[in-house]
């Protein structure tokens, strides 16, 4: 079975993807405390948990595989 390899520009599209995923996770803990809707709050709570996961998933790719 031969190793998948990624190109230098879909490395940077990972880069530029796990970027994206930690600001928003960012902003997105930050504002919970402004918020008092609780429906909103929830919302927000569960963007949190699938961005945590999305950021998880895209760091085992990153150190994962190679360059060409």
């Amino acid at each position: 079975m031969t190793q998948l390899t990624l190109a230098p520009h879909e490395m940077m599209e990972i880069h530029e993807m796990l970027n994206f995923k930690t600001i928003c996770l960012a902003k997105s803990k930050m504002v919970q405390g402004l918020v008092f809707d609780q429906e909103l709050k929830a919302l927000m709570q569960k963007d949190v948990e699938q961005s945590i996961k999305a950021l998880q998933d895209l760091q085992r790719l990153y150190p994962a595989t190679p360059i060409q």
